[in-house]
């Protein structure tokens, strides 16, 4: 079972339509293009679209997996007093005074970019269930890092 906001829920679910409505249409009709030019044996085309096409079909189960076991968070109903899933994190690395804010999310709403990283993560699975104020170590590839923990949010 995988947990996740409906946000992240939603995004899979316009991912999924998309690959089945778009991208599937289009590998099919390449695969008809090139068919249609004659001896398959030899045609790179045909197979580099086939090819193309078992991966679409890949990416389609697993998304399709993903969403038949995921279970939408309402985040009205979290609680704010220690680090879970969905929770808005505000830390301090103590190393260098540096200030940073991550949001806890399913593997799947992962983006750094976004500043949403993977329960999974290690910096992740040291801020579980710790409150306002601990100081946890993780261990990363880079070294050892200790972070303070500064707020809490949803």
């Amino acid at each position: 079972m995988e947990y996740m906001s409906q946000e992240g829920y939603d995004k899979l679910v316009a991912e999924l339509q998309h690959m089945v409505n778009v991208e599937l249409p289009q590998v099919k009709d390449a695969i008809a293009e090139a068919r249609d030019k004659g001896d398959l044996s030899e045609n790179f085309e045909y197979h580099a679209a086939k090819r193309e096409q078992g991966r679409l079909l890949g990416r389609i189960r697993f998304k399709q997996r993903v969403l038949e076991n995921a279970r939408v968070i309402d985040k009205s109903l979290l609680a704010s007093d220690s680090v879970i899933l969905l929770s808005r994190v505000e830390m301090t690395n103590l190393t260098n005074n540096a200030r940073m804010t991550y949001t806890i999310a399913s593997p799947h709403e992962a983006n750094l970019r976004e500043g949403k990283i993977s329960i999974k993560s290690p910096i992740a699975q040291a801020l579980l269930n710790k409150k306002v104020g601990d100081i946890v170590e993780v261990h990363v590839p880079a070294g050892t890092l200790r972070l303070r923990i500064e707020s809490i949010s949803q």
